[in-house]
């Protein structure tokens, strides 16, 4: 036993070694990304920081993607494709992670960020609402760990070993109650025990799936919040219960995600990282005590 596990401890360490702590000649495909304010605009930007091969940016319509295709490919010279894919949809899904294959020979990193959110109250909402909450940010988790995870097992364009990064948008509000509506919270927790399941499902492939959990960040989707907060004067007070006493922003959950994507993550796998100024780390607090 002993022999075993200084044999697997030499793997690692070699592996750690001649990893590049870059995405360099990876290929990427990112939802979710038409948002001029969004995680997903943040993490293409990210990525291309680490120079992959290229990044397909998508959203379910191409307002904003062909800026920033163009933006990547003169800013950091990495080739960037706009496409339009609907998340959910089992075929769209397909066919962009297909043609990804068969025009770079790999698949390699997978972020599905696309989802809404409501501020709907339990009574206030209803089954239609619920699935189609459930179908844009859960069934789309499934489907990228379902079809990603199979197109990283496939070697080609320089790949030799099968393996690849995904990692799922789910949020703080999957974690515990109090971030979110009831609609919300559910798709979001279905997110991280989709993650958790799939690592193991994929065991033994180099397959990492992972889901990230923003809290509070000042993107397109919470506009509301943030608007809301500004026009009563209270915008000091956003980010006030976490412990680093302020919101967060699109290009912090964006550079934890492109850390996830590489490399130098290898031994991260089925988690749900929370990435909220240390929101989630405590009850409720009493002030003046235990703090």
């Amino acid at each position: 036993m002993a022999s075993i596990a200084n044999d697997r401890a030499q793997q690692i360490f070699s592996h750690l070694a001649n990893a590049s702590p870059s995405l360099q000649g990876k290929v990427c495909i990112v939802t979710g990304a038409g948002s001029l304010h969004g995680i997903g605009r943040a993490t293409v930007v990210a990525l291309a920081k680490r120079g992959p091969k290229v990044i397909y940016a998508t959203d379910l319509t191409l307002e904003n993607l062909e800026a920033l295709a163009k933006e990547i490919k003169d800013t950091y010279k990495v080739e960037c494709i706009p496409r339009a894919v609907d998340a959910a949809s089992p075929s769209a899904v397909e066919s962009v992670i297909d043609d990804a294959v068969a025009k770079y020979g790999r698949l390699d990193v997978f972020f599905a960020n696309a989802g809404i959110a409501t501020g709907d109250r339990l009574q206030d909402e209803d089954a239609e609402s619920f699935m189609n909450v459930m179908r844009i940010n859960a069934l789309s988790a499934f489907l990228a760990c379902k079809h990603a995870g199979a197109a990283m097992l496939k070697l080609g364009g320089g790949k030799e070993i099968t393996g690849g990064s995904i990692i799922c948008t789910a949020s703080v509000a999957g974690i515990r109650s109090g971030a979110g509506s009831p609609e919300y919270s559910a798709s979001k927790a279905a997110v991280i025990n989709l993650c958790q399941t799939s690592a193991f499902q994929y065991g033994g492939t180099n397959v990492r799936v992972n889901a990230i959990c923003p809290g509070l960040i000042e993107t397109g989707m919470t506009k509301g919040t943030f608007d809301y907060a500004r026009q009563k004067g209270s915008a000091h007070k956003i980010g006030q219960l976490n412990p680093t006493k302020r919101y967060g922003v699109a290009s912090e959950i964006a550079h934890v995600v492109a850390f996830i994507a590489s490399d130098e993550a290898s031994y991260l796998n089925g988690q749900a990282i929370a990435v909220d100024g240390g929101l989630s780390a405590s009850h409720p607090i009493v002030p003046g005590r235990f703090h």
